[in-house]
């Protein structure tokens, strides 16, 4: 059974093992082992962005496209909830219909973008989405009467997702039993399920011929595979997949505008995490979007307190400054380029291969 869940693609690491399965625990009993408001939320998003981050890989370190389109994919997800649920009302209908229509606008416009435009250079490529991107932003802010313009739409989902239905009267292990937590479980059970179905797909037969085109499409078309066409497969499946990561979103938050799902800065957030984890592993996804989210959540908290700290030195308490987290999370995220240049799980698996050289060089 693990097998198949796993598709036979383990971690190769006994660190990189251990740190997923505890991430894995913690993420299971988030709701228990950190109930606070901001700490739920984080767990939250890290839900939300793996899913995001695994789809971008799909495409980015799988295939070898770069894409700067995948967070309106993203958007039109969380968009397909937010318009179905304002102007259709808070029943399972409207939000399965929000979802079915988000995903089928990202279907046709995943093949549109794949069609027209895979078939030139990559950096041509890249621009014309980003251009997409940018149009796509600049549409949803503009038409204020149907999407609340910058403003965004605020709504209510099914009576069950909210957290003001309650279904004990007691906490139970000190959390209530809401809408609240039920979300969080839905989201954790989509990302698992989405994660598993990710991972399938990049070690079927279709995964491989990926891996072919990212190492050489001229080979790959050469023994007789169609380049064009696997490329915008494997956009069309991205594309969906983010569109998936946006509904979860929107059903966690109850709210989407234009900065909270299709702003640049999540494109930007999305990259750094694929090269943080590790690009051409899913299990980088993972190791990605919780270091990531980890440090944007509480590195000004950790710098206010070693300011305080530190007095004494003003200097040391100024470069410490919570106002400058930025300047740290770029210097940390450099480090970790430095000393992690194919992410971090592609380090602790070439230090697991070595170590198994040794041993088998130790025992011949």
């Amino acid at each position: 059974m693990l097998d198949r869940w796993l598709s036979h693609d383990y971690p190769r690491s006994r660190v990189l093992a251990g740190v997923l399965l505890a991430i894995l625990v913690g993420l299971a009993l988030a709701p228990f082992l950190f109930p606070a408001v901001k700490a739920l939320s984080v767990a939250a998003k890290i839900l939300i962005f793996v899913v995001l981050v695994a789809s971008f890989d799909l495409l980015l370190g799988y295939t070898g496209i770069v894409s700067f389109a995948h967070t309106m994919f993203f958007g039109i997800g969380a968009y397909g909830v937010a318009l179905s649920s304002s102007h259709w009302g808070a029943s399972w209908g409207s939000l399965l219909a929000g979802v079915g229509l988000a995903l089928l606008l990202s279907l046709l416009l995943s093949g549109l973008i794949g069609l027209f435009s895979l078939r030139v250079r990559a950096i041509f490529f890249a621009m014309i989405t980003l251009a997409v991107a940018a149009a796509f932003q600049t549409l949803a802010s503009q038409l204020s009467e149907f999407t609340g313009g910058e403003d965004g739409l605020s709504f209510r989902l099914p009576a069950l997702l909210m957290p003001s239905t309650e279904f004990s009267d007691e906490p139970w292990l000190g959390v209530m039993l809401d809408g609240r937590l039920l979300s969080y479980y839905l989201l954790f059970g989509a990302t698992l399920l989405l994660w598993a179905a990710l991972l399938r797909i990049v070690n079927s037969p279709f995964g491989r011929v990926l891996q072919a085109i990212r190492e050489n499409e001229f080979r790959a078309e050469a023994i007789g595979y169609r380049v064009v066409v696997f490329r915008t497969l494997s956009s069309v499946m991205s594309a969906l997949f983010a569109c998936l990561a946006g509904v979860m979103l929107a059903i966690w938050l109850r709210y989407n505008g234009p900065d909270t799902s299709l702003s640049f800065e999540i494109m930007m957030d999305v990259l750094l995490m694929v090269v943080i984890g590790g690009m051409g592993t899913l299990y980088g996804a993972v190791i990605g979007s919780v270091l990531f989210m980890l440090a944007q959540s509480y590195l000004q908290e950790g710098l206010r307190l070693a300011s305080e700290a530190s007095t004494a030195w003003p200097v040391l308490a100024a470069l410490l400054s919570p106002d400058r987290w930025l300047l740290w999370l770029g210097l940390l995220f450099v480090l970790s380029v430095y000393h992690f240049p194919t992410g971090v799980v592609g380090r602790w698996r070439s230090l697991a291969l070595r170590k198994a050289d040794r041993d088998a060089q130790n025992q011949d």
